[in-house]
Parts: structure tokens; C-alpha cells; sequence
């Protein structure tokens, strides 16, 4: 497994290795050979390896396709467990995807219905230092995991006490007192360069933007910024929303640039969360995203699915006409501070980074790179500072209006 780039010392590469845990009542039912699967992807056993590495184990699997997914560790016994809806095991050989070592054994089967499990016993403590899951341009995809040792205290502190059943879904996480925290996402990044036109690369350019947009963030006295990424790495989605929730953030902007096969369109556009797009651009948008969007299910509860939805239901009740207002103000305060938009400013698409129910958030399309004025905006210091400039007014309006509609919403 390759490391990715940059990812040493970055904040958040070790968050993945802190959460305590996420996954269901999962239980293994008997030898691989008894199990019929259903699976929505297929294991490529040849392809696909558990063994260690220099500091640690390495996980890497080969899916037919992307699948939701869980990962988690459980101790006394030491282990790691990897939940997918779902994955056919047939024709896997556990002993032959293992290579013994700091892992002393693996399992493969099959949890309730619908669900898939690997357990993988650990002859030492370890924790999750990196995980996610990329999507290929085939349509298959590789989850990727990584380990390192730990402290028997580490390990413990992280792990599940149990593997639980029914327990209640934590309330959706919300920013404590102080500065309201901005989570400022710059679109794509390492193996994923998102658009390019002319030499420009959009993870380049959504980076730049990201830093800038941040520097005045924090400038403001008012409010504090964090990047999900702050190098050219690849970061999977799941990653992204536990920076931000690690963070504490009370909003997420997303900031990319499209790219067309002619140069009409141009200018900036605002993207909420829908169940579905509704013109042709919003399409396009969401065609783009799943190519490299992450399946990941470390935002899910231990509770069961239904039970679970409901309650994300439930939490989008508030945050969802919170990032309609975000939007609003945002497509206001850019106008007004002179950015370029286009002639349909607000949008909105099915798209899994505005998926969160815990937090407004919005995907800002701040130009296309197909468009020669657009370019000549992004790459011009002048022409960042206007967007920046509407960035920044925008979230400020929005925090004062929610904080107005905040003791209406106790009521």
C-alpha cells in the first residue's frame, strides 16, 4: 500500500485510529463454505492482501464495487472489525489473504442480512491510523487500511467495550461555546486532481482558494477555520466529515471548479442537498462527484438502518433550511462583494459531501475552468480576494441570522 502523500504529521491523519467505534450487531454465521451471498460487491481475492508493513499491518482489498462500510476495533480479545453492506467472500480463502504476523488470524462471513464481516484477531495492540475506500474509474474499488502499534492503555481507550445492539444513536454533535468553526473543504486532491484546463488543475487551485478563505476566516475575530486538507493528498469523503466534526465545525464550504466541453458557462454557483438534481448542470455536477465520491459508513450509528435514517431525517429537519439560508446569504454576499456568478446561482443536487446531517454545509462552485474569464478570476489574486471577501461576509451574515432564530428554535 502506498502511503499517501504528505500525510505525516497532518491534523486529523490519526482521527480515523480515535473513533471508538462504529458497527452492529454483527454476528458470524458459520464456515465461509455454508454461507449463500447476495453480495452487491465481489471480493478479488488474488488482488487483495492483509499482511504487515514496516510500522504495522497493512489491509488492502479489492472490491468488484464501492459498498457502504464500518470499521471498528473490539478488545479482550484484540481485533478489527470490518462490517460492508455487502460483500460476497465466496471463493476467498482467508489463510491465503493473510500473511501472519503482527495479525494472527482472519475471518470472513456473514453478519444480519444485508451485511458482510472481516475480523482480523491482532497479536498486539493496534490502531487505525489510516482508512477509506477510493472509487476506480472502472468501477470497481480498493479499501486501503493501515495499523500501527499502540499502547495496551491507547488500544483500549479506542476500543469498543462490546460489539453492542441497540444502542441509542448519539445525538448529532454540535459546536460548543466560542468562535463559530468553519470547516473549509478544498475539492479533490492527490490522485484525484478534479478538472483541468490550460495547465490548471483544479485541487491546485480549490487549495489555494481553501487557504485563502481561511486566512480571512480566522482574521475576522469572530470565527475559526479548519481545512480538511492542507496538501495535495487524497482525502476520502468519510475523513473529510470527521475533521470537521473533530473540529467541532458549525458549517462546511465546499469549494471546487467545473470544467465544460465549450466555454459558455461561467461564473460561481451555490449547491445545496437535494434527493435530486433538477436541471441539466446539477446532473452533470453530480456525475462528476460519484466518480470519486467514497462509500463509507463511519458516520452511521450502531443502531439499526431504519432507526438510523429516521434519526438523520430528523436532524435535517433543522440543518437542511439552515444550509438553504447558508446559500442565500453566501449567493448575496459574493454578488455584492463583485464575484462573478452565473445566471443560476442557487442549485441543488444529490451530492454525498453535502450529505451530513449534523451540519449546514454547501458546495461552491466558484467558476469553470472551460471558461477563459473564469480562469483569469481563479488565478488572479484580485479576483480570489472577491470571492474570498464574499465567503467570509456571507457565513457572517448567516451566523447572525441563525443566532437571532435561536431562541425561536427553543421554543
Amino acid at each position: 500500500m502506498t502511503p499517501r502523500r504528505g500525510a505525516r504529521g497532518r491534523p486529523g491523519m490519526r482521527i480515523w485510529g480515535m473513533v471508538k467505534g462504529i458497527g452492529l450487531a454483527l454476528m458470524l454465521a458459520g464456515p465461509l463454505a455454508a454461507q449463500e451471498f447476495s453480495g452487491l460487491a465481489r471480493l478479488d481475492a488474488g488482488q487483495s492482501r492483509v499482511e504487515d508493513s514496516r510500522r504495522g499491518v497493512e489491509i488492502d482489498l479489492a472490491l468488484s464495487q464501492p459498498v457502504p462500510w464500518r470499521v471498528f476495533t473490539l478488545d479482550d480479545p484484540r481485533r478489527l472489525v470490518l462490517d460492508f453492506a455487502e460483500v460476497d467472500w465466496a471463493g476467498a480463502d482467508p489463510a491465503a489473504l493473510l500473511s501472519k504476523g503482527r495479525a494472527t488470524a482472519l475471518r470472513l462471513g456473514r453478519g444480519r442480512p444485508g451485511w458482510s464481516r472481516l475480523v482480523l484477531d491482532l497479536g498486539a495492540p493496534m490502531g487505525i491510523d489510516s482508512a477509506g475506500m477510493r472509487a476506480l474509474g472502472s468501477g470497481a474499488a480498493r479499501l486501503q487500511l493501515r495499523l500501527s502499534p499502540v499502547t495496551e492503555e491507547e488500544f483500549a481507550a479506542r476500543a469498543r467495550p462490546a460489539d453492542p445492539a441497540g444502542e441509542m444513536l448519539p445525538a448529532p454533535a454540535r459546536p460548543g461555546a466560542g468562535p463559530l468553526v468553519v470547516a473549509v473543504d478544498a475539492g479533490h486532491g492527490g490522485v484525484d486532481p478534479g478538472a483541468m484546463r490550460e495547465g490548471l488543475v483544479e485541487a491546485d487551485l480549490m487549495l489555494r482558494l481553501a487557504r485563502e478563505t481561511a486566512e480571512a476566516i480566522n482574521r475576522s475575530g469572530n470565527m475559526r477555520a479548519v481545512l480538511t486538507r492542507d496538501s495535495d493528498d487524497f482525502v476520502p469523503l468519510s475523513e473529510r466529515m470527521t475533521i470537521a466534526r473533530a473540529a467541532g465545525a458549525g458549517l462546511l464550504l465546499s469549494l471546487h471548479a467545473d470544467a465544460l466541453e465549450e466555454d459558455a458557462a461561467s461564473g460561481g454557483s451555490v449547491y445545496t442537498l437535494s434527493d435530486a438534481a433538477k436541471d441539466a448542470a446539477s446532473g452533470r455536477m453530480v456525475e462528476r462527484h460519484q466518480r470519486s465520491d467514497l462509500l463509507s459508513g463511519l458516520d452511521l450509528s450502531q443502531q439499526d438502518d431504519r432507526v438510523a435514517t429516521a434519526l438523520m431525517d430528523l436532524a435535517r429537519l433543522d440543518t437542511a433550511p439552515q444550509s438553504d439560508r447558508l446559500a442565500g446569504a453566501l449567493v448575496a454576499a459574493l454578488r455584492q462583494a463583485g464575484a462573478h456568478l452565473n445566471s443560476r446561482p442557487r442549485r441543488s443536487a444529490p451530492l454525498a459531501v453535502l450529505n451530513a446531517a449534523d451540519f449546514p454545509s454547501v458546495l461552491v462552485e466558484v467558476g469553470f475552468l472551460s471558461n477563459a474569464g473564469d480562469r483569469a478570476r481563479l488565478t488572479d489574486p484580485a479576483g480570489r480576494a472577491r470571492i474570498v471577501a464574499g465567503l467570509v461576509a456571507g457565513v457572517q451574515g448567516w451566523a447572525a441570522e441563525e443566532a437571532a432564530r435561536a431562541p425561536l428554535r427553543r421554543r
